[in-house]
């Protein structure tokens, strides 16, 4: 309906129910994404995502999962170039927090930060909403964190959360499955299966796994070899049959 149009292309009206159409496309953008997640336990977080990469393609690092400072990561889903930006943004603010402040800034802090900067674009006309989520997780000297923003501007602390691609699939598995006690490398065993409850053709050349150990507070990357090892311990484990 041309009425209803109106309401769809500006991003500064609300439709008569409320909506906002443009906000809600991001939020659907986010959906189209291949599967990204993140676990919180008491000895540290996990970053996990399907990255399956074009043929020919060339990928030396990981484009959905990022390190912040030493003690932050984001996983993201959605348009990725979005990412990037607000990955940016997120390192110059903690860079400039400890020069201000003289200590590590929080990942609450953080996410704070980045979902404000989301908000902003849903409420000036000229400028479209950012069209990704991100998964900002971190140790700080108050307790380990994991956030979650979206392209709306909210931001909500989990225990362990899927975006992407059959999240609600994924976040069923994570329910059933999902222990606060768990060890990092039960931790990651959870998040590979979880991978396959999404795609279960995923191999170890497309999933990639970062983690932040509580004792360290320090950002690192899980090489190929560890994920082949625990991507055979995740499919015996919960008994997944890849294809």
């Amino acid at each position: 309906m041309p009425s209803q149009q109106g309401y769809d292309r500006a991003i500064t009206v609300f439709s008569p129910d409320g909506r906002l159409y443009q906000v809600e496309y991001a939020i659907e953008t986010v959906k189209r994404g291949t599967i990204a997640l993140g676990i919180k336990t008491k000895y540290g977080i996990i970053f996990a995502a399907d990255e399956k990469p074009r043929k020919f393609q060339v990928i030396e690092e990981s484009q959905k999962l990022f390190k912040v400072d030493q003690h932050i990561g984001i996983a993201a889903a959605g348009y990725i170039p979005d990412a990037r930006g607000q990955v940016t943004d997120a390192r110059f603010f903690s860079q400039s927090s400890k020069i201000v402040y003289d200590e590590p800034v929080s990942v609450e802090i953080v996410a704070k930060h980045i979902a404000d900067q989301c908000q902003q674009y849903t409420q000036y006309a000229g400028a479209r909403p950012i069209g990704v989520a991100l998964i900002i997780g971190g140790i700080d000297k108050n307790e380990n964190s994991l956030f979650l923003t979206d392209p709306s501007g909210a931001y909500v602390p989990y225990n362990a959360v899927a975006i992407g691609a059959y999240s609600d699939k994924v976040t069923e598995f994570l329910i059933k499955e999902y222990k606060s006690e768990m060890t990092l490398e039960e931790s990651k065993i959870l998040a590979i299966a979880a991978i396959l409850v999404s795609n279960d053709t995923a191999n170890s050349e497309q999933i990639k796994i970062c983690q932040i150990k509580s004792d360290t507070k320090r950002f690192e990357v899980i090489d190929k070899n560890q994920v082949t090892d625990l991507l055979r311990s995740a499919t015996e484990k919960y008994h997944i049959e890849k294809k």
